[in-house]
């Protein structure tokens, strides 16, 4: 009776540590279930912050696209009316200029048919000149100027000398003589007038040189 109530008592003992273990495994198994869940639920919420907007991409590459078509259309129609207006300026440039060369050209006509009657030589010569005048006039009227060479020294900018006289008339390195008129437009150089240019004679170079 002694052992088997010994017996009984080891068995009540042991009996309660069952169900400890189970609530352990079970408590376990939670909280690996817990953490499962909350590792796999991360992705997921961070996958749907990254998706990229396409609808919004889309719209503003037809906006850009839009923007670029219009600048481009502006562009060609500003160069096509740049282009315009040089030509207009230039039509009416040249109009100016036979406006104003028609006149004293249809004087010179005038006087070509007189000639072919005139017994007066002089008077055929002064209205030639005064022809030439109306000329000059018409061309200072749209900023032509004659350039002025003869008894002036030789300027290499304005003057283009083609031979060198010997002569006492004018000093050394004066234009002599003029063979060719040229002309200035505002600062510009239209053509460079053909010159002789003066040079000391042979006797009063060597005696120059002489002394020197």
């Amino acid at each position: 009776m002694t052992g088997a109530t010994v017996m009984n008592d080891s068995e009540k003992s042991e009996s309660p540590a069952k169900p400890a273990d189970d609530s352990k495994a079970a408590s376990g198994a939670g909280a690996s279930g817990a953490g499962a869940s909350s590792v796999g639920s991360e992705p997921t919420a961070g996958g749907a912050s990254d998706a990229p907007p396409a609808e919004g991409l889309e719209v503003e590459v037809a906006r850009l696209r839009e923007r670029l078509l219009r600048t481009a259309a502006d562009f060609d129609n500003y160069r096509k009316r740049a282009r315009r207006d040089i030509l207009d300026a230039e039509r009416r440039v040249q109009e100016n200029l036979l406006s104003v060369l028609v006149p004293p050209f249809d004087n010179l006509e005038r006087a070509a048919q007189h000639a072919e009657s005139a017994e007066d030589v002089k008077a055929l010569a002064e209205g030639l000149k005064m022809v030439l005048r109306q000329f000059e006039d018409a061309l200072g009227t749209v900023g032509i100027q004659r350039i002025s060479s003869l008894g002036k020294p030789f300027d290499p900018s304005e003057h283009e000398a083609v031979q060198h006289v010997q002569t006492s008339d004018v000093p050394p390195g004066v234009v002599a003589q003029e063979l060719r008129a040229g002309y200035r437009w505002q600062d510009r150089l239209i053509r460079p007038a053909l010159v002789v240019v003066a040079k000391a004679p042979a006797g009063e170079s060597a005696a120059a040189d002489t002394q020197a």
